[in-house]
């Protein structure tokens, strides 16, 4: 149970020092770039085992890490940027909303069933999206900021779907440290890749306060997925039930946290928004527990 707790604080931790970038005028892409190279490192120093480049391209894991890094950078973007532009619970209800997406996966790969309580808290996620994301007194919604928590909750389904698709199927226990950190250098590689695009128009300029931020950043984003890849491991809980403690808890503590720390104004809608967030996950964890008897649509 305390890899879940260490997973949630880690989760937590990442969308206030996303807040804090705002506050402090730290460039957000240059700092998303510098906290994978951080990441990376953080993982290679806690492989055990020696490792071979030349070996690593013929692990059945690897083309999946590519993907993921690229996934991983798109998202940490659009996450940084709802965080800054409608709030931390926002963001943090979007991502984990998420959780409807791999139960999706479920039915469609793994034959699972899907009844109508299950189809209700999807339903319900849908709203909660938008609820959470609606600030107080604001008439008009710029259509950009509308769709940034629809962006990061699509994204952060699949990144979910995927890691643990890849942790299921190909991935040793052993070999976390060595597959969380090369999805990470791939995620930073992608952002180098396209600062030096950027640098033929634009110089580019070391600045202390990204490379202090995407430090500060690397250090909770590496522990967040390897703590959860650790909890996946749990023989007592299936990965629904992890996949609902963890973000339940990150919504409810990122939410605190924004109040506390930021003064984030959080309205009738907002509130009512969070609470149809931790109903629909319940819902979709849980939801064949609640009826007596089974009712699949799916």
């Amino acid at each position: 149970m305390y890899y879940l707790l260490l997973s949630v604080l880690s989760s937590s931790l990442i969308f206030i020092v996303f807040k804090l970038f705002a506050k402090h005028n730290v460039q957000t892409f240059y700092a998303i770039v510098v906290n994978y190279i951080t990441a990376s490192a953080v993982g290679l120093s806690l492989y055990q085992g020696e490792v071979q480049v030349f070996e690593i391209y013929t692990k059945p894991w690897f083309i999946g890490t590519l993907c993921l890094g690229v996934l991983f950078i798109l998202v940490f973007n659009i996450m940084a940027a709802t965080s800054q532009r409608i709030g931390v619970s926002a963001a943090s209800v979007a991502t984990k909303m998420s959780l409807v997406i791999p139960v999706i996966f479920g039915v469609l790969v793994y034959g699972e069933t899907l009844g109508i309580i299950k189809v209700l808290g999807i339903a319900l996620a849908l709203c909660a999206v938008y609820f959470s994301s609606v600030k107080k007194n604001t008439i008009r919604l710029d259509k950009s900021d509308l769709w940034l928590p629809i962006l990061v909750f699509l994204g952060s389904g699949i990144i979910d779907t995927s890691i643990k698709y890849v942790q299921e199927v190909y991935v040793q226990e052993e070999e976390y440290p060595l597959f969380t950190a090369l999805v990470f250098a791939a995620a930073a590689t992608t952002g180098m890749f396209y600062l030096v695009i950027k640098s033929s128009k634009e110089p580019i300029k070391v600045n202390f306060k990204n490379v202090l931020g995407g430090i500060a950043l690397g250090v909770p984003n590496y522990f967040s997925i390897y703590f959860l890849l650790k909890a996946l491991q749990l023989t007592k809980l299936n990965s629904a039930s992890i996949f609902t403690i963890n973000n339940v808890f990150i919504v409810i503590f990122t939410t605190l946290l924004g109040i506390l720390l930021f003064k984030e104004k959080i309205s009738l809608k907002n509130w009512i928004g969070i609470i149809i967030a931790i109903i629909s996950i319940l819902l979709v964890a849980f939801g064949d527990d609640i009826l007596p008897f089974k009712n699949p649509i799916f």
